[in-house]
């Protein structure tokens, strides 16, 4: 099997507004304005929905269906004997057309619990193109009072109650589940996560979306409000969220190893990335991968089967893998 090529893979009408920086990152002609996620890869579903999500193969196979079919060609004997046809990922570029809301997502036990989920929502992000991210805690919160914030639809409030800090393009920012975070207007960012499409929304005010009913996952937020970090990030702790990534080698903090794994692979004569399910995308200049050229903008499918790869050219690669087993 060699490496897949995959042109993008965007769920409609999303409830934020954004897709044209994914357009011009990609190299494609797409102007829908509520586009605004690629999900690469993809074995995850849309919340409630039964196929939106799903990548499709260029041989109109269903990657979930190719991985159960053969779980070892595409994810590795060792992988398989831990998890199964569990990919343990999920990958995404995300246009912040508009602030994203409030929010934060369950932890596995949360969502074990309360949803019958195998997979609560960490998720890392790399900044490919900067501005503000809002994340953590800058005071204790009482729970009833965070609440009441959701009850009024106190969204200044809720933003103000974070830390703002400003990103740019090669930084990374760790969210552990449970922490309330919001991305910035403008923010274009490569996203790694566990397979669940699972958000805990505290605003919904200027969105397209019905918070009041869906906000809460089904639970109420009384139940729901309980899987949310209340308690504040140090200056300390909130550098270990917000960091710049090193030039190559691992980019996220060793926090984020047990969901999932982030490499920045400079390719500025020749190099090997090693063998193992990855999502890789090639984040600048032109790059060769196993003898075929891709420009910025390429997302590449590798499964297990490819073997280690020989990458050569003038750019950047970010190689994007589920935890090590």
């Amino acid at each position: 099997m060699r490496p897949i090529v995959l042109p993008s893979n965007r769920p409609a009408e999303r409830f934020y507004r954004g897709g044209a920086r994914i357009s011009a990152f990609r190299g494609e002609d797409s102007d829908a304005p509520r586009e605004p996620e690629d999900w690469i890869a993809s074995t995850t579903t849309v919340n409630g929905e039964p196929d939106v999500g799903l990548t499709t193969l260029p041989d109109g196979r269903i990657l979930r269906d190719a991985i159960e079919h053969d779980p070892v060609t595409w994810l590795g004997a060792d992988h398989v004997a831990r998890w199964g046809a569990d990919t343990r990922l999920l990958v995404k570029l995300l246009d912040a057309g508009q602030r994203l809301p409030v929010h934060a997502h369950p932890h596995d036990d949360f969502a074990a619990t309360h949803l019958g989920r195998a997979h609560g929502k960490a998720e890392a992000w790399y900044i490919l193109q900067g501005g503000t991210v809002h994340i953590g805690l800058r005071q204790d919160v009482e729970a009833a009072d965070l609440a009441a914030l959701v009850e009024r639809q106190d969204a200044t409030t809720l933003l103000g109650l974070l830390h703002e800090v400003e990103v740019a393009a090669g930084d990374v920012v760790w969210v552990p589940p449970g922490e309330l975070h919001a991305i910035g207007a403008g923010v274009l960012l490569l996203e790694l996560q566990q397979p669940e499409d699972l958000s805990i929304l505290l605003e919904w005010g200027d969105f397209a979306i019905d918070g009041a009913a869906v906000g809460h996952l089904g639970l109420g937020f009384d139940r729901a409000l309980a899987a949310v970090t209340t308690t504040a990030r140090s200056a300390t702790e909130l550098a270990a969220l917000v960091s710049t990534a090193p030039g190559s080698g691992s980019a996220f903090p060793s926090a984020a190893d047990e969901y999932f794994r982030l490499e920045r692979v400079p390719a500025r004569a020749a190099a090997i990335v090693d063998r193992g399910f990855a999502v890789v995308i090639v984040s600048a200049g032109v790059v060769a991968v196993d003898g075929k050229t891709h420009p910025a903008g390429t997302t590449l499918l590798v499964p297990d089967a490819a073997g280690a790869l020989d990458v050569r050219g003038d750019g950047e690669l970010l190689v994007a893998r589920p935890p090590a087993p």
